[in-house]
């Protein structure tokens, strides 16, 4: 895992200040309004059925689900962690008061580049869609500079890119065993011990490894 020293923080900058500063847009909100019955806010868990490897042993919030598709967040997997000031300031942001570091997790395969805030519900700001289930995800600059401020999300995820199924896609998938759904729970989603969370999550979907 990417933690502190010189190559990681040089990719710390390169990625999240280079590229994710030009795509933190309200585009996925938006996309993610509409979020519809089905697996929103619940887990989906990959099962050992699944090949493709970017999901391997991967648990998923489900953040949209509806006829046209569905919309999810990875949240056991880390890609490192970097300073918060060093975030803010590659933003522009005002860094005074800003203390401590920030773990970036991988959200899956589709536009990388793009970072998303999945945070409790006691904060809503631009580009916020409240998911059913209580949780809420942010995809505007303004979350973060609440976070350096002491007013932000009580519990947060900073997150790049996100899984994304076209109409029926998962549907497919599911019937093929790939994926098990459990109900959502907080400790998972926003586990320190992200090791341990697929265990966890196949447990509560009634697998018992």
């Amino acid at each position: 895992m990417l933690c502190y020293g010189e190559a990681p923080m040089t990719w710390f900058r390169t990625i999240l200040f280079g590229v994710l500063a030009a795509n933190l847009l309200p585009a996925m909100a938006a996309v993610a309004g509409d979020v519809g019955p089905y697996l929103v806010g619940r887990l989906l868990v990959a099962t050992p059925k699944l090949g493709d490897p970017r999901f391997q042993e991967t648990v998923i919030y489900m953040v949209q689900h509806n006829r046209d598709g569905a919309l999810g967040l990875v949240v056991n997997r880390s890609l490192g962690s970097g300073p918060l000031d060093k975030l803010l300031e590659g933003f522009g942001l005002e860094t005074k008061g800003a203390e401590g570091s920030i773990r970036i997790h991988y959200g899956g395969p589709v536009s990388p580049g793009t970072g998303f805030v999945l945070h409790s519900p006691d904060y809503h700001g631009p580009g916020t869609t409240q998911v059913p289930n209580g949780l809420a995800m942010t995809a505007q600059l303004d979350v973060l500079k609440a976070i350096s401020e002491g007013k932000g999300p009580r519990k947060s995820l900073f997150v790049l890119g996100y899984a994304g199924w076209g109409p029926g896609q998962l549907e497919g998938e599911i019937a093929r065993d790939d994926w098990l759904s459990a109900p959502a729970d907080d400790n998972l989603i926003f586990s320190d011990d992200l090791e341990g969370v697929w265990d966890k999550a196949m447990a509560k979907a009634g697998i018992v490894l």
